[in-house]
């Protein structure tokens, strides 16, 4: 039985590392099948270690994931507001823009299906740890209010997605994102 379980867990490390190769290759929807062959296991043995697409991509990004959320809270109690919540924000777009494959994790976990729970996945997590950052930042008046984590994260998603193929898309990303935080239009004396 411990030989199964030291097996298991091979098995499980062994796949972790097959799939981080394969979606920094191919993205989010690096092919199941095609991870369990490099692996050398069966597709049966990919689903008992990850029962979903979703699990075996929360299992990838989770490292980098826990990361974003200790910066978030390391920077809840910075004295100015606004510097702090946008230099998370700014970590977060290099992460999604340089990660191949966590943009789109983000933006099926925006999208999947309300009545099923998602607890653990990516964005409840930058969530549950950016929130206090714009909380802060609204009542200071750095953000106007109505401004959600959400809607951050959202605009963060698909500067991410649009600027993946750039040669350098971390520093694209960030550039379009202070873009979108300064605007557009000169400000009028």
């Amino acid at each position: 039985m411990t030989a199964q379980r030291a097996d298991a867990r091979r098995n499980y490390a062994r796949l972790l590392a097959v799939a981080e190769e394969e979606i920094a290759a191919y993205g989010a929807d690096a092919s199941l099948e095609q991870i369990a062959r490099i692996a050398g296991v069966g597709s049966a043995t990919v689903r008992r270690h990850f029962p979903s697409r979703h699990a075996l991509l929360e299992a990838v990004f989770a490292a980098r994931i826990e990361i974003l959320c200790a910066h978030a809270r390391d920077l809840t109690g910075a004295a100015d507001t606004r510097a702090a919540l946008l230099e998370w924000l700014s970590a977060v777009t290099s992460s999604a823009a340089s990660i191949r494959g966590l943009a789109m994790a983000l933006t099926r976990d925006q999208t999947a299906d309300p009545d099923e729970p998602h607890e653990h996945c990516a964005t409840a997590q930058l969530t549950e740890a950016g929130e206090p950052l714009v909380r802060r930042a609204v009542q200071a008046g750095a953000v106007a209010s109505g401004v959600t984590l959400t809607d951050l994260l959202t605009l963060i998603t698909g500067i991410a997605l649009a600027t993946e193929h750039h040669p350098d898309p971390a520093t694209e990303a960030n550039r379009l994102f202070d873009l979108a935080v300064t605007g557009v239009s000169p400000r009028q004396g």
